[in-house]
């Protein structure tokens, strides 16, 4: 996605750890019409899929899950990181380690919100390591849905793990997809 792409050269910042700040756009502060380009991007490249469901984890993901749902005009749910008072006993859980907080945490999708059959997308900000998509495909697993795919708005495509997701024959569609990232420059895969 072009757009996405330009974004990312001009007002992305390379970090050390191959950690890439998009907090002005993406994920903190949020360009709302690039969110909303995102999320019809997705729909329509997932057009043919009849998904009933988006699915993301918290927090980075939501605004993108969204997006993508209103486009395609189903409900998106997002895994919670953290168990609360307010959330329902019966819950789907995963364990998903986060590489940019460097911890690990116990993912939970209340049963109610993702039923047997459904056909679940899921959606995130980044794929890096893949953990975070782990963790989402075994909860669609447990609630014996099916993953259409995963649609990510950036991949790092040098960590490997989009090309690991891709050859168990999973549909992964990363919409600005990076070859490599140094402190001058990041390179798109053609």
């Amino acid at each position: 996605m072009k757009k996405l792409e330009e974004k990312i050269l001009t007002d992305g910042k390379v970090l050390p750890g191959n950690i890439l700040k998009v907090g002005s756009f993406l994920n903190q502060q949020m360009d709302s019409d690039l969110i909303m380009a995102i999320g019809e991007e997705i729909a329509r490249l997932f057009a043919g899929e009849q998904v009933t469901k988006v699915l993301t984890i918290e927090s980075s993901g939501i605004a993108l899950a969204v997006a993508a749902g209103i486009a395609m005009h189903v409900p998106s749910v997002f895994a919670k990181k953290h168990k609360s008072a307010n959330m329902s006993k019966e819950v789907y859980t995963s364990s998903v380690y986060s590489y940019t907080h460097g911890e690990t945490y116990e993912i939970a999708v209340a049963k109610e919100y993702i039923a047997k059959g459904e056909r679940v997308l899921i959606v995130d900000d980044f794929l890096a390591n893949g953990n975070a998509i782990n963790g989402l495909t075994d909860i669609i697993k447990q609630a014996d849905a099916t993953l259409v795919g995963c649609a990510i708005a950036i991949e790092k495509g040098f960590q490997g793990a989009g090309d690991k997701l891709r050859s168990q024959g999973i549909r992964v569609e990363s919409l600005a997809l990076i070859d490599s990232m140094t402190d001058e420059s990041v390179t798109f895969r053609a």
